[in-house]
């Protein structure tokens, strides 16, 4: 082993899978229950119940609630399906058809093959913001304090599926520069035919390396952090110490700001997508020019919230 790898932080190798359900007796074999579904769904989980936690508190919307607990789970479900929907076609849009088109064309139908992969976190992030616009709309609600509970509670998803990021290997970050080698980690980088995540043999229940032994930065957990784990905190303190849904629109332009700085900082650290190589400028990827539209209009958001009153009871 080299000195490098010594010098690195060694990756855990954790399964992808928390457990195996044996469907032999239904004749389809072994069914992972994978980290990177838990991801989603503990995300969504927990979203769902923090939102219902804090309609049931009006003093905090200034004296009445936006919505109902019907409302919620009605959001709930229009929310997760433009997540999975919104992701899929995100990824297609702004990954695929500008820069994997041949591939496309040899095999339409790898577009309907989600379970190999794919998911464009702004993509989904548009289906969410179709899911609220339709559901303040539907119901007859207000569509920023709507917007406000996606603000709140969006962090906790993203947390969790970044940290699933890394227990797959996946959207690992560059290699570090020679003064950083303890900040590294050696990934599994080998490909396995078939396999999801394509370094892991669910035969063998291995990880499978390339031999290069590059150290990297382990850019999953600085996306979970900024991305994830910070605007939580945030719009958590801002919400519960200094009744910030009040102003109505402050918390979802904090979050698409927050979020939008915090995944620009975090690409200087994260491997761009090698299908961008040569085609993206060196000095922006994919992900920072499709995240300058939320911190853009993060801003103007916090702006309006701030220029007008605080929503109360008589008003």
């Amino acid at each position: 082993m080299s000195l490098l790898a010594v010098s690195a932080m060694s990756f855990p190798e954790w399964s992808p899978a928390l457990f195996q359900l044996d469907l032999g007796f239904l004749g389809l074999g072994k069914f992972p229950i994978r980290w990177y579904a838990l991801g989603y769904i503990a995300g969504l989980l927990i979203a769902w119940r923090y939102a219902l936690a804090l309609i049931e508190r009006p003093k905090m919307w200034g004296g009445e609630a936006p919505t109902t607990r019907e409302g919620i789970d009605d959001l709930l479900f229009w929310a997760t399906l433009g997540v999975i929907l919104g992701g899929r076609l995100g990824y297609v849009f702004f990954y695929q058809i500008p820069f994997q088109w041949d591939a496309i064309e040899r095999d339409p139908m790898s577009l309907l093959r989600i379970w190999e992969g794919g998911m464009s976190f702004h993509g989904g992030m548009a289906g969410v913001a179709l899911a609220v616009t339709y559901v303040a709309r539907k119901h007859k609600l207000k569509l920023l304090s709507i917007a406000d509970i996606g603000g709140v509670t969006a962090g906790f998803g993203i947390f969790f599926v970044r940290i699933a990021n890394f227990i797959n290997a996946e959207l690992y970050g560059r290699p570090v520069s020679p003064d950083h080698e303890s900040w590294g980690m050696v990934f599994p980088e080998g490909r396995v035919p078939g396999s999801t995540p394509p370094a892991y043999n669910w035969n063998t229940g291995e990880w499978v390396y390339n031999g290069s032994e590059v150290a990297r930065y382990p850019s999953q957990v600085y996306e979970a952090v900024l991305e994830g784990l910070i605007p939580v905190i945030v719009t958590a303190i801002l919400v519960w110490r200094f009744r910030a849904l009040q102003r109505p629109g402050l918390i979802a332009g904090l979050f698409l700001l927050m979020y939008g700085v915090g995944r620009s900082i975090a690409e200087q650290f994260r491997e761009p997508d090698s299908f961008t190589w040569g085609v993206m400028p060196d000095w922006l990827t994919m992900g920072q020019l499709l995240s300058m539209p939320m911190w853009l209009g993060g801003l103007y958001l916090v702006w309006s919230a701030l220029s007008k009153p605080r929503v109360s009871a008589t008003s």
